[in-house]
């Protein structure tokens, strides 16, 4: 069938754009529907058996009113104007198109078609004279039919047995809903190359078995729901990205002003906003005050709302998108990639707590592939991605997080099967990783951290605290561009399988707390501390421990010292030559002046490592110079007998070695034999010419008389001086007299400090080996 209004040809085409046309082009819509040769009948071509009614050219006044009616035609309009809303409710049709047609609305309320049902290059507008509901989508309890559906295009629970086209098709109702299609089943796709809709387009619990394409669509709703889509199922692609179709010059992006609303969505392909605009008033209705809630983890003023979301492909929220408002998708699945590689996302910062401005809402999401974050920009606003699970990479080289005196980016207990990759990249705020477990490395080459949040407890710009990673945890500079925390790091218990790195890190603290590095717990295969600046602040290395040992003095050298009680290490990388006691000594120097005061456990693990290594006389000089800062430490807390401290330290140290140069004492016996010897020997006593009641034997006088078999040797008696307890035979038979006698009293003296000191030295030994 076939109508043409007028049947003067020499009429130029109806443009329905233009407003109310010249009656000439008026058809009533009473006469279409008409049965006989008035009515459909009337424009049907016996040449051919197409059951079609087309109309081209007509304003079409009264209403087009097929509600409930069967009719096995499809109904196609051309450059036509409605005076009235179609009403094709609960009709059964073989098809309806809308081609450059200005309609005041659609009721298509349970519909069935057999094909498509197209609105191309349409308008459909709702005045403001014809809403019944002036409230906001925002009320949603509120919604109800009573006499023209607060939609400008109604089709609720309609069946499409084709697809749904809305390419450059403008909908607008200015106090209620462009298109309402709850429950709208669609057996192909929806296809809505950039239309227009002017208040909320609403598809909860749509199904499609194809695509749903919004690629260059402008939705405007700024006090509600953009695209109300909770629930809906689409069996290909939902895309709202960029339409490239024309000119370079009229390329088209889709854009979004009010919440894009996809909860429980189920999504069988990609989800595309490449590109996309979403912006979210953000003084607007859409405020606190409208979720009542107590949950700290609401996000009221979000950008994209898809909590549960279930996606089988990617999720490109890329190249380009700007978001103005939360991207909130928690407990949500991707089944491939999630990228926002590229894109902006920024919100109003929070003012009081709880803030309310994240930026990036991933909390407990499933993601089969990578998270591709490349060039992702933040100005303002929060990452959170606590107990996220990545099933590959998280890849974000040179991104830009800023949320200063705050945590920028929080992903505690996140679970990353392969790298997370953040170089390059500058946040302000706190990088909080607490309790994550990454199979592979944890990679921040280059990145900066500064203006870190502070906390009454403690204080970071990075928190790595108890997780787990599979390979490495590098912290080091990129080319020029050096690693910086200006809040420090937090590695307690973090476990690495292979290598910690530093290299070329800057580490500052804050005042509150001081900690440049708090690496206590730690465990790795190999500590790589190649800082080139002192760490500014504290660092504490206790209970930590490595296989191998790198560092600088610059790492040595830290503001406020270094903790490192129980730090355990098992080879140096680069260790100390036999011969080399310059590097002991400048080592040894470096361990004293980092723990800024006497603590026994570091020398004894830098005796044992040289020990382990082979060089033991290394090792046996840490264990003296131990003894000796012992002592010194010592005899600075007795304070009044610190001077006996200090001289029994020498003693040991001089004669003993503490113990641990016993040949020492060899050699101080050795040179008092010889001393005694000479003394003894080359002196004369002046009793052998006067002796009185003395026996003379030789050079020297017997005290007892009846002693006259004894011989006198000096050696003899030299050592019987200098051995205590054991008795030769001679100290006591020989008589002194004068010089003789003091210097005999002081070889025994010495003999009993050589013999303690010996003693000490041989029980510490016996301990030490113990």
């Amino acid at each position: 069938m076939r109508g043409h209004v007028p049947t003067d040809t020499t009429w130029p085409p109806l443009d329905p754009f233009a407003g109310v046309p010249d009656k000439r082009y008026e058809v009533k819509a009473a006469d279409l529907l008409k049965p006989g040769q008035t009515g459909i009948l009337r424009w049907r071509r016996q040449a051919t058996n197409a059951p079609i009614v087309q109309v081209e050219d007509a304003y079409i006044t009264g209403t087009f009113d097929l509600r409930a009616a069967d009719i096995g035609y499809l109904f196609r309009f051309e450059r036509c104007r409605f005076e009235n809303p179609p009403d094709v409710r609960e009709a059964n049709v073989l098809g309806l198109v809308f081609r450059k047609c200005w309609l005041p609305g659609l009721k298509a309320r349970n519909l069935r078609s057999r094909n498509d049902v197209r609105l191309i290059r349409s308008v459909v507008e709702v005045g403001p004279e014809d809403s019944e509901i002036p409230e906001t989508t925002i009320m949603r309890g509120d919604d109800r039919e009573r006499g023209m559906p607060n939609a400008a295009v109604n089709l609720t629970d309609a069946v499409i047995e084709g697809s749904v086209v809305l390419t450059r098709t403008t909908i607008k109702h200015p106090h209620g809903k462009a298109i309402q299609a709850d429950r709208l089943v669609i057996t192909g796709a929806l296809l809505a190359y950039r239309m227009v809709a002017r208040g909320e387009v609403r598809v909860p619990g749509m199904r499609t078995g194809g695509n749903v394409n919004f690629s260059g669509a402008t939705f405007d709703n700024p006090d509600g729901f953009a695209l109300n889509g909770n629930g809906l199922h689409i069996g290909g692609s939902l895309l709202c990205e960029v339409d490239n179709y024309g000119p370079a010059a009229e390329r088209k992006r889709f854009s979004a002003k009010g919440i894009v609303y996809l909860p429980s969505a189920t999504v069988d392909s990609d989800i595309v906003l490449r590109e996309a605009h979403l912006t979210v008033n953000q003084n607007g209705p859409v405020a606190v005050d409208a979720w009542k809630s107590n949950d700290p983890y609401l996000d009221p003023r979000p950008a994209l709302v898809a909590d549960r979301l279930k996606v089988d492909g990617n999720l490109e929220l890329s190249d380009g998108l700007r978001a103005f408002g939360t991207l909130r998708m928690v407990n949500a699945r991707i089944g491939g990639s999630l990228r926002l590689a590229g894109a902006e996302i920024k919100m109003v910062r929070g003012r009081a707590a709880p803030y309310y401005d994240r930026a990036l809402h991933l909390d407990g999401s499933t993601i089969g592939g990578d998270v591709e974050a490349t060039n992702l920009r933040v100005p303002v606003g929060q990452l959170r991605m606590a107990d996220v699970q990545i099933g590959g990479n998280f890849l974000a080289w040179n991104s830009m997080f800023l949320h200063p005196g705050r945590d920028v980016f929080s992903a505690r207990r996140a679970k990353v099967a392969g790298n997370f990759q953040l170089t390059d990249a500058t946040l302000e705020g706190t990088l909080r990783l607490q309790g994550v477990e990454v199979g592979g490395s944890v990679n921040l080459f280059g990145t900066k951290l500064t203006e870190p949040g502070q906390r009454s407890t403690s204080s970071f710009s990075l928190d790595v605290r108890t997780a787990r990673i599979g390979r490495d945890l590098v912290l080091t500079e990129n080319k020029e561009r050096a690693f910086v925390a200006e809040g420090g790091v937090n590695l307690d218990g973090a476990q690495i399988a292979r290598r910690l790195e530093f290299g070329g890190a800057q580490l500052g603290s804050l005042p509150a707390h001081g900690i440049a590095l708090d690496a206590s717990d730690v465990i790795a295969d190999e500590f790589l501390l190649g800082l080139r600046v002192p760490p500014a602040g504290r660092v504490v290395l206790r209970r930590a421990h490595c296989g191998t040992l790198g560092d600088t003095e610059e790492f040595w050298a830290a503001r406020d010292g270094i903790e490192l009680d129980d730090f355990r290490y098992d080879a140096l990388k680069r260790g100390i030559a036999l011969d080399d006691d310059a590097a002991l000594d400048h080592r040894i120097a470096l361990l004293r002046k980092a723990m800024r005061g006497y603590r026994p456990g570091p020398y004894d693990q830098l005796a044992a490592t040289l020990r382990a290594a082979g060089n033991e006389e290394h090792a046996s000089t840490v264990g003296l110079r131990k003894q000796e800062f012992r002592y010194d430490a010592l005899a600075k807390g007795f304070k009044i007998f610190g001077p006996g401290v200090r001289l029994w330290s020498f003693l040991q140290r001089s004669m003993v070695g503490y113990g641990y140069r016993p040949v020492r004492a060899l050699g101080w016996l050795l040179t008092l034999l010889v001393l005694g010897s000479l003394w003894f020997g080359l002196g004369s006593d002046d009793c052998v010419q006067n002796p009185g009641r003395y026996a003379v034997s030789g050079p020297r006088c017997l005290v007892n008389q009846q002693d006259t078999g004894l011989q006198w040797n000096p050696v003899i008696y030299t050592a019987d001086l200098l051995v205590p307890i054991v008795d030769f035979g001679n100290k006591s038979r020989w008589y002194m007299h004068g010089a003789d006698n003091w210097v005999a009293a002081g070889f025994t003296v010495s003999g009993w400090i050589l013999a303690t000191t010996v003693a000490a030295g041989f029980g510490r030994m016996v301990r030490r080996d113990g």
